[in-house]
């Protein structure tokens, strides 16, 4: 029988503010020059929401203007995706860095993708730190703190994997908390991401039966083999897929019809095809 982790417990209710639908949510624009990491100009079009990389994990001036630009082509919610300052490493290796430059880090690059937003008259929807910044907010609540307090002054809400202490730490801050799925990576039987280096191989049949599954049961298979519950009940979700893996492109075009099922089923909007 599946149980909730304590890291699952909380309440997910707030996503409803925000969504009127399971929505899929993408990191974009993760290249840098003329290197191209992800076929984002395929991908866009079939998401609903776009984490854009801000130049310090990925991403330059130039693809941030595109990608804000291919956002506003196909009616795409932008939002910033801060990384650490690791471009050989594409953000996923440990720092040791103090919550305030982690605090003007967030701010920096935020800062530089509104700038594109402003040109082209869109709103900044949110901030969602991007690989080791994501599971450094985790560990550490001094970080996680720091990057609230960005988002207090951009006044917009976080994005991040389902977890009960980011959400009160984040509701105590004033700041709204809307909690995510992944499927492209594991999860642990305590309810925590797996980092997508350790995680198995998925591939696009198996992100759209897990998507389908918790869409319906709550519930998934942990890397453990055991089922763990999700504890979001019937409010809405959004999952969030890289578009750096392999099949990045196959893995969003099922992921869109099996969220496009579900929408459908419980008669919310259906995204428009493009």
């Amino acid at each position: 029988m599946a149980t909730i982790p304590g890291a699952l417990a909380g309440s997910a209710k707030l996503n409803e503010k925000y969504m009127d639908k399971y929505e899929i949510v993408c990191d974009m624009g993760e290249g840098f020059g003329k290197w191209k990491m992800g076929p984002d100009e395929k991908i866009m079009p079939l998401i609903d929401v776009a984490n854009i990389a801000c130049g310090f994990h990925a991403g330059d001036y130039n693809i941030m203007a595109n990608m804000v630009k291919l956002a506003k082509k196909y009616n795409v919610k932008v939002g910033s995706h801060p990384g650490l300052p690791d471009l050989l490493g594409f953000g996923r290796r440990r720092f040791a860095i103090p919550p305030d430059e982690i605090f003007n880090l967030v701010m920096y690059q935020t800062g530089a993708l509104k700038a594109f937003l402003d040109a082209e008259g869109l709103p900044l929807n949110h901030i969602k730190p991007h690989g080791e910044l994501y599971f450094y907010v985790e560990r550490d609540e001094e970080v996680m703190r720091a990057v609230l307090r960005a988002a207090q002054i951009f006044k917009v809400p976080v994005i991040g994997a389902k977890n009960a202490h980011y959400e009160k730490v984040a509701k105590e801050m004033g700041v709204d908390f809307i909690q995510e799925l992944y499927l492209d990576i594991d999860w642990t039987e305590e309810g925590k991401l797996v980092p997508p280096a350790q995680s198995r191989p998925k591939n696009p049949t198996i992100i759209y039966n897990d998507l389908v599954e918790v869409a319906e049961t709550d519930e998934l298979t942990s890397v453990s083999g055991s089922k763990i519950k999700f504890n979001f009940g019937t409010t809405p979700f959004m999952l969030c897929l890289h578009s750096d893996m392999p099949t990045a492109l196959e893995n969003i075009s099922k992921a869109r019809e099996a969220t496009d099922a579900v929408n459908a089923k419980r008669g919310y909007p259906v995204k428009k095809k493009y």
